[in-house]
């Protein structure tokens, strides 16, 4: 991979920490990089169950980057693509079930209050 490439990633990576630790996870940081895999998110410390995988590029093919979220996403943890292009605001990509999974326990903990 190309030094910029890797440039490139690592501020994506530390503008989505940024994103989640003005969203109440203040010990969220960049992951390690050495190996893929559930030890390795992209960022870490973020919401408990989730494995996010980082994209800062311009063209994305949602569906591999999905699949990548979904081989390196521990046992249990939903796999979420955050997108980012320059200059656009951040986009998630996940399995619509793993969405209304999230809404449905939102709505459940309104109705609780």
């Amino acid at each position: 991979m190309a030094r910029a490439s890797r440039d490139k990633g690592k501020r994506g990576e530390l503008m989505l920490r940024d994103v989640l630790r003005r969203h109440g996870w203040p010990g969220a940081e960049r992951g390690q990089q050495r190996h893929g895999g559930p030890g390795s998110p992209d960022v870490r410390g973020g919401p408990a169950g989730v494995h996010f995988e980082c994209k800062f590029v311009e063209a994305l093919s949602a569906r591999v980057a999905l699949d990548q979220a979904r081989a390196d996403a521990g046992e249990g943890e939903i796999p979420i693509v955050a997108h980012k292009r320059s200059r656009e605001p951040w986009v998630a990509i996940l399995e619509l079930d793993a969405l209304l999974e999230l809404l449905r326990e939102r709505e459940l903990g309104r109705l609780l209050r």
